[in-house]
């Protein structure tokens, strides 16, 4: 399966041109920046509380600066979850999940399928492949169902 473009660096009008439709989780995406917050504010009064006690071991300064740090590292592990992205347009469909994005052209996709009992939609291929879309979640209900029911449509239009 050819992959056009793999870890999209920098963004432009012109890169930008030519998507009619992009779609973003709404439920993950919030409950990731709850989770974010959470963890910073855990680890950020665990850091300052780390000195105090009778433990017995001699916490200091870097200490709990390191605590703190852990805390926003995991914070923004968790905020890597709210990237999942879809895009489609004349030239295909661009799908972004965790780490990086690729664009599938028309020619290449078979259809947009919705499992039962799945969590998120999946971009069918050619040679029975198929691409989880977690930009499309199906605990955020009618989003998820009409952002389905718009990729299909693009790739009746476009399709070959």
């Amino acid at each position: 399966m050819p992959v056009v473009r793999t870890w999209r660096r920098g963004s432009s009008p012109e890169h930008d041109a030519g998507w009619e439709f992009e779609v973003r989780p709404r439920r993950a995406t919030r409950t990731a920046i709850v989770v974010a917050v959470v963890i910073v504010i855990a680890f950020t009064a665990g850091g300052l509380l780390l000195r105090t006690g009778s433990t017995g071991v001699n916490f200091r300064v870097a200490d709990q600066v390191a605590m703190i740090l852990i805390g926003v590292v995991g914070a923004g592990a968790v905020l890597m979850l709210t990237r999942p992205r879809v895009r489609a347009g004349s030239q295909g469909v661009a799908v972004r999940n965790i780490l990086g994005e690729q664009v599938y052209p028309w020619a290449y996709i078979r259809g947009a399928s919705f499992p039962d009992r799945k969590s998120w939609a999946r971009l069918e291929l050619a040679d029975d492949d198929y691409v989880p879309m977690l930009a499309i979640r199906s605990n955020d209900k009618a989003h998820a169902a009409d952002a389905i029911e718009r990729v299909r449509e693009l790739g009746a239009r476009y399709a070959p």
